[in-house]
């Protein structure tokens, strides 16, 4: 994956605030000026806190849309649509702080299910588990802020994913490994 470089990190989380204020603050807002790379297609998650607790985070893990689109997206997703919580109200708008992390292409973990947890650098990797029709993920950051270990990372994207912890030592659930850049307010 290409890395983008911190001032085209800043424009990305310039154009998830733009989205919030014009669309949810209702604000004529100047859209900063998009770098070539917002126009390649990257996977992209956007986290919204307020009073550092999570507030928002949607994303798209596989690259389907341009950055900048993407970025858009979810933005607007994190802050409207996220199941776990109510619509973000234009009144939140000056708490909310933005997370956004631009991921590389999911890989498999091609290794034995028993040797996944050696095979996950927690801090670096992001996981998916997808296994019995169901998806979830967890970005490389999470398992930091909860101070979890390789197996424990596992688990909790299992249970992200409405599975059973250690359902990832299964052979027919597939675990899936991916890296994010951070880029916050």
């Amino acid at each position: 994956m290409e890395v983008l470089t911190p001032e085209e990190g800043r424009v990305a989380v310039q154009l998830a605030r733009a989205v919030l204020e014009e669309k949810i603050g209702r604000k004529h807002v100047e859209y900063p000026a998009l770098p070539p790379v917002f126009s390649e297609k990257r996977g992209v998650f956007v986290t919204l806190k307020k009073r550092g607790e999570l507030r928002g985070c949607i994303g798209f893990p596989t690259p389907v849309y341009p950055l900048g689109q993407a970025i858009s997206g979810a933005a607007l997703a994190a802050a409207l649509e996220d199941p776990r919580f109510p619509p973000l109200r234009a009144g939140e708008l000056p708490e909310i702080r933005i997370e956004v992390t631009v991921l590389s292409v999911p890989v498999p973990l091609t290794c034995r299910a028993s040797e996944r947890p050696r095979n996950i650098m927690v801090g670096t990797h992001g996981l998916i588990v997808r296994g019995m029709g169901r998806s979830g993920l967890l970005l490389p950051q999470v398992p930091l802020e909860w101070g979890w270990d390789a197996p424990e990372f596992l688990d909790h994207t299992c249970l992200k994913a409405g599975l059973a912890r250690g359902c990832w030592k299964d052979e027919r659930v597939e675990v899936y490994t991916f890296e994010g850049q951070i880029f916050g307010e």
